[in-house]
């Protein structure tokens, strides 16, 4: 699972299905939505379906939080995570649409400030390459500056790009990332005078008959028809253990919103599934057009513009192995039984969302989930898509818990081989006081580490990452010079922190691992290098 992007296990191969499209959902979908809900504990999930350039399904089953009796309804609001990039997409083609920018404007010219690493790909930085993951940053670069929380601003999050080194050439390859998606909701605050909130609420989710979606976390709070999030965390990696509820607060900073932090029901997601597949116009109240934003616009958005690797599923899942996979402004685009379909998928940690079109059937899906049970999500879509097809029935779920299944397993594995190879705990170099100190990345920023009361130096150390509020806990000592992070907060991923000393014996670097190797790519750790701050 990834933070905005879970899972990337894509629908899609290719076949022929000359059955015509069902004009109402299957039969059979209560039951199977409650059997997959029930065989993996997930307390809610919604769903939306329009076909036809009409909803004929929105609807919500389970409850919003474990514990309560608050029923999941049409109306319940999830966060989306990635699904929202097409909503960060849209809100930047109304602005193409008024004039105000154009898709390959240099970003530079919008917004002097902007830096990224290398000089000359800041000058050549273009809006589309905000969107299309080709910037050279590696995979979820920077996301440590917006989860699990952040007090820092989004156009102080943008300032630390620059310090963020690339992993590849500028346009060579695909990396999935979310910085850029920041730097695009920046963008649109640069370029229109409004925050990327107020912007898109007024003039994306107003529009589409969205009233329900927020872009702050703050209005999420505060409707009491919402979903909470939930994992399961008590287990050596995560996926494993008993579903919890989570601390609904740390799951995305403000700062990162642009590139998951909307907030939808099934409902809104339904008028945003007719927006989408009406190429910008949808029908709303009383049978008016109304248009979000033009045509033209709507093809930019919906043309590839990166090959992205294709997957070869294992098991059960070959059958649904996609032929080609790409990724257009803030889509997926690929084959699925002989269709193109634009999909994407979303997660905030507890929270999963999947919205699918197959735009020449006139067809759209979205599904919302409080847990982090990505088969059940993923395995119900795909039979609501094949019925939609009229394709032959396959239990999806059951696939997908294979894959699921083996993954957890492996990742277990190799957490138990890594475990078994240290041979000795190993002494560490210093007295604990010895490796206290405020330490900076030059992207992240400080952390502070004290050992016992901070002043004494004894007890326990402990590691606070200050920009992220809430993100502190234990270091435990593991060997030699490497400790493990023991989180106030267990839903956080743990992590290895390892120091190296210089030739007097004094803390001369801090680097970091993800201790479980299948953590999500948000953390990461491995990207972020400490030195101590001079006084």
């Amino acid at each position: 699972m990834s933070l905005f992007q879970p899972l990337r296990l894509a629908v899609f191969a290719l076949c022929t299905c000359a059955a015509p499209a069902f004009a109402a959902p299957p039969a059979d979908l209560d039951a199977r939505v409650q059997a997959a809900m029930q065989a993996h504990g997930v307390p809610g999930m919604a769903i939306a379906i329009v076909e036809g350039g009409k909803p004929v399904l929105a609807k919500g089953w389970g409850v919003r939080k474990l514990g309560s009796n608050d029923a999941v309804d049409a109306d319940t609001i999830f966060p989306t995570g990635s699904t929202g990039k097409a909503i960060t997409a849209a809100a930047l083609a109304v602005l193409v649409d008024d004039g105000k920018l154009g898709w390959d404007d240099k970003v530079i010219g919008h917004m002097p400030w902007f830096r990224m690493y290398d000089p000359w790909v800041t000058n050549e930085m273009t809006v589309r390459d905000l969107l299309v993951h080709r910037s050279g940053l590696g995979l979820g670069a920077g996301d440590l500056m917006f989860v699990p929380s952040s007090s820092r601003s989004r156009a102080d999050t943008v300032r630390a790009l620059r310090h963020i080194k690339p992993a590849t050439s500028f346009r060579s390859g695909y990396a999935y990332d979310n910085l850029l998606y920041a730097v695009a909701g920046q963008l649109i605050e640069e370029v229109s005078g409004q925050t990327w909130e107020v912007f898109v609420r007024e003039r994306v989710l107003k529009p589409a008959g969205m009233g329900s979606s927020v872009t702050e976390q703050s209005a999420r709070f505060a409707n009491p028809n919402r979903a909470w999030p939930h994992a399961r965390t008590g287990g050596p990696v995560r996926g494993m253990g008993e579903q919890g509820v989570l601390d609904e607060r740390k799951t995305l900073g403000d700062n990162g919103a642009p590139a998951g932090g909307l907030s939808s029901s099934a409902n809104d997601l339904a008028n945003w599934l007719q927006v989408q597949l009406g190429k910008g116009t949808w029908t709303g109240p009383g049978g008016t057009p109304v248009k979000v934003f033009s045509g033209a616009q709507s093809k930019q958005m919906w043309t590839p513009v990166v090959l992205t690797p294709t997957p070869s599923w294992p098991g059960k899942l070959a059958a649904a192995s996609p032929k080609f996979t790409s990724y257009a402004l803030g889509w997926s685009v690929r084959d699925y039984r002989g269709e193109k379909v634009l999909d994407h998928g979303g997660a905030v940690f507890g929270v999963q969302a999947y919205v699918a079109m197959i735009p020449e059937r006139n067809f759209g899906l979205a599904v919302l989930m409080n847990s982090e049970d990505t088969q059940a999500m993923r395995g119900v879509a795909l039979e609501i898509i094949d019925h939609y097809l009229g394709a032959p029935k396959t239990d999806w779920v059951a696939a997908f818990d294979e894959f699921m299944d083996t993954r957890i397993d492996g990742g277990l594995k190799t957490l138990q081989a890594s475990a078994k190879s240290r041979t000795s705990t190993g002494e560490a170099s210093l007295p604990l006081a010895g490796y206290a100190g405020r330490y900076r990345d030059p992207w992240y920023g400080p952390i502070d580490i004290t050992a016992g009361d901070g002043k004494a130096g004894k007890g326990p150390l402990r590691v606070d990452f200050t920009l992220t509020p809430g993100m502190a806990g234990r270091l435990e000592h593991v060997h030699h010079d490497t400790f493990r992070t023991v989180w106030d907060d267990p839903a956080i991923e743990p992590a290895y922190l390892t120091f190296a000393l210089d030739a007097e014996g004094k803390v001369d670097r801090i680097t970091l691992k993800a201790v479980s190797p299948i953590a999500d790519f948000s953390y990461d750790y491995q990207d972020l290098l400490f030195t101590p701050e001079r006084q």
